[in-house]
């Protein structure tokens, strides 16, 4: 049997994109970012100078830390109202002249979180756009701000501004960690840019590697899915199997098989599927008759057709006509005839064509079952659809002669001899018939 079905079943499993890291949890931006303005304040403070920028950070002038303080403490209490109160306050007593730009700049990171909260993240850029914009901050402050104003255009899907902001943090960091060439990566594929995309998720699986960690799962996913992008199938093995190691699941048994099938390599295609299937990973229908397929392609029908016949009985497998024609076909091929039929007689009453009855028809026959086998097949031949029509007939025709009815053979072979595939063949038949009968003939006459 031909796995055209199999193949358009698992390329769909097998090239979904993982879930992008650009969607980001609000409490995770908060956590990667050090949106509590005042704590992040002071460890700026106390933080040692940068070697790479020398800069003159003004003071955070007590009055000013009071009034922030403040804010945070109702920030912190879900008084989001009361803290933006505090916050417009601070602004509308003086204008934004009355702040030096460290103190602005901490104004404006609360406003932010204020915003984030919300969700209102078109705002709570602005509001970080407006942090940075600020002279003479601290490093540290400007660094972890532009990196979350990266994490805000991913958010909102604006991929290029996102890559660019990124870019721009990683020119000002020493060290960039190797979830940040993840997301410039993600960056980039939203970007159709798969060339640079796979570069940098690969930096950050080599990153964890190179540190004896274990890199994350949605790592592995995505470098697997740009290398089958880039059709570098070989390299798609590779991960699928250290995906196998680490994360054994059902999805990369399936999808293992699938590309041990494109490398032409068929006995590993089918123990990956195998393995899935022994330890009742494949729970779905559609994963179970793949599994029939791969066996039947393996010259193993016996294995195939328990397959079938333990999901078909159990119903994870659809109650359909083509199901039951493969378990049919499964137990035909190997030679369990008497276990084919209950399985093709479904397969035909489910079946809007007649082939299935022609086919069930020569099933009989050769469980020499003639009078069933004659009903099957005009049953075929009336309902229309059978393939072969021809070889229905030749099939017929000696099920009429096994039942000693010989007129009806006779034409079923004539009938089947007016197709040229059959000819030949309906003419032996018809000679063997009459031999036959010339033979009785001088027996009852002896």
């Amino acid at each position: 049997m031909k796995l055209l079905n199999y193949k358009i079943w698992t390329r769909a499993a097998l090239f979904s994109l993982p879930l992008l890291l650009s969607q980001v949890a609000v409490t995770q931006l908060q956590s990667d970012a050090g949106l509590t303005p005042l704590s992040a304040a002071v460890a700026a403070e106390d933080k040692p100078k940068d070697t790479r920028e020398t800069r003159r950070t003004p003071a955070l002038r007590n009055k000013v830390y009071e009034k922030l303080a403040e804010a945070q403490v109702a920030a912190e209490a879900k008084d989001l109202a009361g803290a933006q109160k505090v916050l417009d306050g601070m602004i509308a007593a003086g204008g934004k002249k009355a702040l030096n730009s460290y103190e602005l700049a901490n104004v404006y990171n609360l406003y932010a979180f204020i915003y984030y909260s919300r969700e209102d993240y078109r705002n709570a850029l602005k509001a970080y756009e407006n942090v940075v914009s600020q002279p003479d901050i601290p490093l540290a402050m400007e660094i972890n701000t532009r990196y979350t104003i990266a994490q805000l255009y991913f958010v909102q899907e604006d991929w290029k501004r996102g890559v660019d902001a990124l870019l721009k943090w990683f020119d000002m960091t020493e060290t960039p960690n190797a979830s940040a060439y993840v997301l410039l990566s993600q960056g980039y594929y939203q970007m159709k840019d798969y060339n640079k995309s796979l570069f940098n998720v690969e930096k950050a699986i080599s990153m964890y590697d190179e540190k004896g960690k274990i890199p994350k799962e949605q790592w592995y996913n995505l470098a697997r899915f740009l290398h089958f992008e880039k059709g570098n199938i070989n390299k798609t093995v590779d991960i699928l199997e250290i995906l196998l190691t680490h994360y054994p699941k059902k999805q990369y048994w399936v999808q293992v098989s699938h590309m041990y099938g494109e490398q032409k390599k068929e006995s590993e295609q089918l123990s990956a599927m195998e393995t899935a299937y022994v330890q009742g990973m494949l729970d779905k229908g559609t994963e179970q008759v793949t599994m029939a397929y791969l066996y039947l392609n393996a010259d193993v029908p016996y294995k195939a057709a328990k397959v079938m016949d333990k999901g078909l009985k159990d119903s994870s497998i659809d109650d359909k006509s083509k199901n039951w024609e493969i378990a049919g076909s499964a137990w035909r091929q190997a030679q369990e005839v008497e276990k084919s039929i209950p399985a093709m007689e479904k397969a035909a009453a489910k079946s809007d064509t007649g082939e299935l009855y022609a086919r069930l028809g020569n099933i009989y026959l050769d469980g020499d079952d003639n009078k069933k086998a004659i009903t099957a097949i005009n049953k075929g031949l009336s309902r229309g659809g059978v393939k072969r029509p021809d070889n229905a007939r030749l099939i017929l025709g000696m099920a009429y002669f096994n039942v000693k009815q010989y007129d009806k053979a006779r034409n079923a072979f004539k009938a089947a001899s007016r197709d040229e595939r059959s000819a030949k063949y309906a003419s032996q038949w018809i000679k063997y018939m009459d031999s036959e009968l010339e033979r009785q003939r001088s027996l009852a006459e002896g």
